[in-house]
This record gives structure tokens, sequence and C-alpha cells, in this order.
């Protein structure tokens, strides 16, 4: 069986693990976290960026960090991973899901202002497949109602929009380091704080809701419990890990773009049949090839198509369920009177759309996974 992904190494990942192992010092906020959080900054361009042991944990943090309070409502996709909503329902916060675009199957910019309430504290945008959201008009909402903007990241490193990182552009960002994502440390994550007034408390809800960074770094005699917080810092392990990985970003992202390219133009004889439709990339978007996907005609189709592949050894999926069709949200957010919002774009994405194989190895397959996916329609 072709997998659908295979985690790819750089190969000095054991080299920089045994280095943390010989210095006796494993836990959290050693020489790698520092490598790695400087290396973020660097690129994105961030005032801070907090390595945590996932992206789940920078949402966590996000939501802290702008004070989520009950019934606060958050405004955000269906068409996402349940992290980007459970962050701020853990904080009594309620979440609006606005439709999808057809193109990009990112949030719809020109849905979010009717979805503005008096409640309304914040924009999650998610940046699907590292292809970038509509920033400057979501940008634009946000001041003009005085909301903040968050960005789940999670698969949009070494992305950018109008050659800006994706994770900078906004309030806050998040990225994740899942072994499923480009750059990988098993799990892990980071939030990138790009306003200069969120650093310090970004530090003290990291270390527990402690001043903890600032006696380390000797500006105080002692720490104490200051604010809200747990323990979102990666062991030195995982930074080690993530370190090598970042050392190579650039050629790893290039490396999946050949990929990537190479099924595009492979496939786009089946999209000129009207047969399936390819991703589209807006013009403003220099993504990072992190998935390539296709969307078929109806989930029948979808159904027979995963079977068939799988038959003939290559490991193709689906991606999420909408949040908003899901048992938690519908038992805690819908009663009798209010339906649960009515998506056409989200429903027909999360029925018709599948992810094809890609990882950094793969190209000894690619013409065997490409002919067996044409032939299924031709």
């Amino acid at each position: 069986m072709i997998p659908f992904n295979k985690p790819y190494l750089v190969g000095t990942e054991g080299k920089n693990i045994a280095e943390v192992l010989a210095s006796n010092f494993i836990s959290g906020d050693g020489a790698f976290t520092k490598k790695c959080s400087n290396w973020l900054e660097d690129e994105n361009g961030c005032y801070k960026a907090l390595l945590t042991h996932s992206c789940t944990a920078a949402l966590e943090m996000a939501a802290l960090l702008i004070d989520i309070n009950f019934d606060d409502e958050i405004i955000m996709p269906s068409y996402t991973f349940v992290s980007t909503a459970n962050a701020f329902v853990l904080r009594g916060a309620r979440p609006v899901f606005v439709d999808i675009r057809d193109d990009t199957k990112n949030i719809n910019e020109e849905l979010i202002e009717e979805a503005i309430t008096k409640r309304t504290k914040a924009i999650v945008c998610v940046h699907y497949a590292g292809v970038s959201c509509e920033m400057n008009k979501i940008n634009d909402i946000a001041k003009k109602y005085n909301l903040l903007v968050i960005e789940d990241a999670a698969q949009g490193i070494c992305s950018q929009y109008y050659g800006k990182p994706l994770g900078s552009i906004s309030d806050l960002g998040t990225f994740s380091f899942h072994e499923t994502k480009n750059i990988i440390s098993g799990e892990g994550g980071s939030l990138l704080v790009n306003k200069p007034h969120f650093v310090e408390r970004a530090e003290i809800i990291r270390e527990k809701g402690t001043n903890r960074s600032k006696f380390f770094r000797g500006e105080i005699d002692k720490y104490t419990w200051v604010d809200l917080g747990s323990s979102y810092l990666p062991s030195e392990i995982m930074a080690a890990f993530l370190f090598s990985q970042l050392q190579e970003a650039k050629a790893i992202t290039k490396s999946r773009l050949d990929i990537w390219n190479r099924y595009h133009k492979e496939l786009e004889v089946l999209e000129e049949k009207a047969l399936i439709e390819r991703p589209k990339i807006p013009s403003y978007c220099n993504h990072n090839a992190h998935m390539y996907y296709i969307i078929l005609e109806s989930l029948d189709v979808r159904n027979k198509f995963i079977t068939y592949m799988k038959e003939e050894g290559i490991h193709c999926t689906f991606h999420y369920q909408p949040l908003h069709y899901s048992p938690l949200y519908i038992n805690k957010f819908t009663d009798e009177d209010k339906l649960k919002p009515y998506l056409p774009v989200t429903r027909k994405v999360a029925d018709t759309l599948v992810r094809i194989p890609l990882w950094i190895g793969i190209d000894s397959f690619q013409d065997f996974i490409v002919d067996k996916l044409i032939k299924f329609f031709i």
C-alpha cells in the first residue's frame, strides 16, 4: 500500500537529540527551543514565537490571551479541525460558523460581516492546505468592528499572502508540527505573537500562569502565580527534532511543490473533461504544497474512488466532517428554535473532496498513482 503520508526525516534529528540527552536537560525552554523560536521569529517577522506541544495548545493560549468570556462569539469556518473550535469553546465561547469559498476552501470573507453581533469577539481564519485566506479584507472587517483576528495556520508554514508569511498577518497566529504537516516534530506547535502588548502575558500563560520566564532571565528574584495558564511547553527532545526540520524548511517546501506541480499538470486532462476540479491558487498566495486534493462529482463517486484506489494499493482519504453537523455542536449550541446553519459550500466540499498521497520520496510512485487515478475516470 502506498501510504497517504510518510514522515520525512532530514537526517540530523538523531544528532540533535543525542546532544540534548548528553546535556542532561530535556525539559522545555532549553537551547534548541530558543533556536527554533529565533528561526520562527526571523522567518515570520513576529514579535515572539513560543513553541508549544501542539497547535491545539497554541490555539488555547490564543483564547486565553484575548480574554474569552462566557457567551462570546467567535467567527470561524465549519470546515476545519475540531481544535479550531475547541480552544474557544473551552473558555465558554460560542462558535459562529461561516461558509467557505468554493475556490480556496477558506472562510468566505464576503459572509463574515453579516455574522457579526454585539457578542462577537474575534475572527479565526483557517488557511486551508497552506493557501491564504483573503487577509486584507478580513483585517479591514476586524478593524471596523474592533475585533481580533487569529490565524489558524496549522497547515501554512512557509506559505505567503502578498509576500507576508501566513501566521504573521493578524494579531496572533498558530502553526502545527504534527507528523502529517510539512515541517514536523511528531507532535508540536507554535504561537506567533504579532502585537507587542501580548508578548509578556503569552509567556505567563505558557508557563502555567507564572512569571517563571522573567525569573530565568534574571528580571525578578522569584516567580509566582500571576494569571491563568497551563503547561504548554514542548520538551527539548521535540525542539531538537524540530530544529533539524526548520533548517531544511525551504528545501522541504521546494520538494513538495515539485510533487504538487506534477500532480497538477498530469491531472489537467481530467479537469478539462469536467471529471474533477483541481485546487485553485489565487495570485496573491505562494503556497507550500501542504496537500493535493481533487473535488469529485458526488459523495457516491468519492466513496467508489477511494475504494478503487485502495484496491490498487493507493491510500487516498477524505478530510473534515463539518463541525456544525457534529454531535457536540448540535447538542450544545442548537435547539429546536434554531437549526444548524446552512453552509452549502461546506457541505459540498465535505462530501466531494479527496486527498491524494503527497510526501517527499513519493516521486517514483507518482506515474503509477496518476495512471490509476486517470483510469478510474477514463
